[in-house]
């Protein structure tokens, strides 16, 4: 199934009593199937926004959003998000929590003790089955978090800053994790992130945001082959003009 995603026009007006604050401006993007796309921006760009904006938790000011045809107009298992600070249950086991979805789904125990105890599999998380997250170190909660969101089978994985609260060299592993699981599946990912080193190592494109409002103002294809080398030349040339576009937009809002 074509399980394309277009965001067409979109904008997004939050209002206050300090009057309307313009968080998103005239969005336009096509993301293809099975596609990993990255996104970057300064600080308060809105990527969140975007991210929440497909998953249907919040609505559009104006535009409209379109995944298969038609129009994304709310929460739907089609599309399933990861967060920076896991969200997991802490009274649920790795089981229960990756199972969670499915049983608000209300599909029958067996089957989806099943379902969660493959994707919890495909994570490399067999073992831990039973454990509770405070027993789980900060990257093992995300692979829960990431078994968890997989297990709906979504056709799209929403990522916000994923493995922006874990250290450099776990962070490294569950991007690994990550392209692995990736290749395995052929999901379509967007994939937030500050770091511009983790989106020219993951990403088959990168989306560039214009400080607030929010724009796309460029999309810049990462054509290096995989597996790919973190500190190859091609990653350097492509990692530095990504670096000085972001330096621009961090220059409109005096960030820098």
């Amino acid at each position: 199934m074509n399980h394309k995603l277009e965001l067409r026009g979109v904008t997004k007006v939050y209002k206050s009593e300090g009057g309307e604050i313009k968080a998103l401006e005239g969005i336009n993007l096509e993301v293809k199937p099975g596609e990993f796309l990255c996104i970057i921006g300064p600080s308060g760009c809105g990527k969140t926004t975007l991210l929440r904006l497909i998953a249907g938790l919040e609505h559009p000011t104006s535009g409209e959003i379109i995944l298969d045809g038609r129009e994304v107009r709310g929460p739907s298992s089609d599309r399933g998000m990861v967060f920076q600070e896991f969200s997991l249950f802490p009274w649920r086991t790795v089981l229960r929590n990756v199972e969670f979805g499915l049983q608000m789904r209300g599909i029958k125990k067996k089957e989806r003790i099943a379902i969660a105890e493959k994707y919890i599999g495909l994570v490399n998380l067999e073992g831990f089955e039973h454990h509770y997250p405070y027993e789980l170190s900060g990257g093992m909660k995300q692979r829960v978090a990431i078994a968890r969101a997989l297990a709906t089978e979504p056709s799209i994985l929403l990522m916000d800053e994923p493995f922006g609260s874990v250290d450099a060299q776990t962070r490294n592993i569950l991007q690994e994790e990550l392209l692995r699981i990736w290749e395995r599946t052929g999901k379509t990912i967007i994939f937030v992130t500050h770091s511009v080193d983790e989106a020219v190592y993951l990403a088959d494109r990168v989306a560039v945001m214009s400080a607030r409002p929010g724009r796309i103002v460029e999309c810049m294809g990462i054509n290096i082959e995989r597996p790919r080398k973190r500190t190859s030349v091609e990653a350097n040339v492509i990692r530095e003009q990504l670096l000085r576009r972001l330096i621009t937009e961090h220059k409109k809002v005096g960030l820098i």
